[in-house]
């Protein structure tokens, strides 16, 4: 199965307690595709400048990931500088030049319009609103948000919100968007706006999925929560993308199977938080260049024996 990815592709200034590196290639879709292509094929849309060389495509080609999608367009790509001095837990923005990301228009091409799967990464709710419309006969539909669409851009967002089958945010992204601090009920009233099932990401902590019998038969009594543990690793190199590469490994597990069950979803939890783990051990994507599919089934299984559950149950 296929997933497509609209989202941003940039280069990223990073600097972290491990040191400092320049324009290191990033992007939501660009983390997210390079994640997900473990596990299933990948397309992706977005806009690059001409400072987007082709080896710095090929680092996608290499993983198998379609970049038909990507749009060169003159100018500058996106970049964004940030600092993890002070806390590694969230980044100090030190710089955020869109260039030729900000006037983005989502262009799908006609080799892209059977894909199976859509992820609608962090841009502009009108944008993702946009290309959902476009893509009316996907199987399932997840999207990411962050808290400036969430302030500034509601009635927008919530536009999206009713199109998700799967959100996946952070805790404070949560009780942002449905104003309550007691996760539960955030989670209830976030589902209320649309979404099917919600995942909602804890950094080191892991990622609780919220999902209703609706998430699989239609139904919207909402069910207990699941919650899924993070990797404990000795050190964190660069939490850049952390995010968007747990978002590619949990949907790009969810597209490699047959069906959607219960039990793929919970599994989909491990694999993102397996894809997210590799992630932070080295600036960027570079940790991925090197990673192999044993890599990550050895790390999901020692994730299965922190959790003391049996995922097939």
């Amino acid at each position: 199965m296929s997933i497509l990815v609209v989202g941003s592709v940039a280069f990223d200034t990073l600097e972290t307690p491990h040191g400092k590196r320049e324009r290191v290639q990033g992007g939501a879709a660009f983390h997210f595709a390079m994640a997900a292509s473990f596990f299933t094929d990948v397309r992706v849309v977005g806009v690059v400048g001409e400072d987007f060389l082709p080896e710095h495509e090929e680092t996608l080609k290499k993983r198998g990931v379609d970049t038909t999608g990507i749009e060169h367009a003159e100018g500058k790509s996106f970049h964004w500088a940030g600092s993890y001095m002070k806390s590694l837990s969230e980044a100090e923005t030190l710089a955020t030049d869109l260039n030729v990301f900000g006037s983005f228009a989502p262009k799908i091409p006609a080799s892209y319009l059977d894909s199976d799967y859509l992820f609608l990464a962090n841009i502009d709710p009108v944008l993702q609103l946009q290309v959902r419309k476009q893509m009316p006969d996907v199987k399932l539909v997840a999207g990411d948000t962050m808290n400036y669409w969430i302030a500034d851009h509601r009635a927008n967002l919530e536009k999206v919100l009713a199109e998700l089958d799967v959100l996946l945010i952070n805790d404070g992204e949560a009780r942002m968007l449905a104003g309550e601090n007691n996760l539960l009920k955030a989670a209830r009233k976030v589902m209320e706006m649309g979404p099917k099932s919600l995942v909602v990401k804890h950094g080191e902590y892991g990622a609780t999925a919220f999902f209703c019998d609706r998430s699989f038969t239609g139904v919207s009594h909402i069910t207990l929560p699941f919650r899924a543990p993070a990797m404990p690793l000795d050190e964190v190199v660069d939490p850049t993308g952390a995010g968007d590469c747990f978002a590619g490994g949990f949907y790009g597990y969810i597209a490699s199977q047959p069906e959607l069950t219960p039990a793929v979803f919970r599994k989909a939890l491990f694999y993102g938080g397996v894809m997210g783990s590799y992630a932070v051990e080295s600036f960027g994507t570079e940790r991925l260049h090197t990673l192999t599919r044993d890599d990550i089934e050895q790390r999901f299984r020692t994730l299965q024996e922190i959790s003391h559950l049996e995922l097939e149950a």
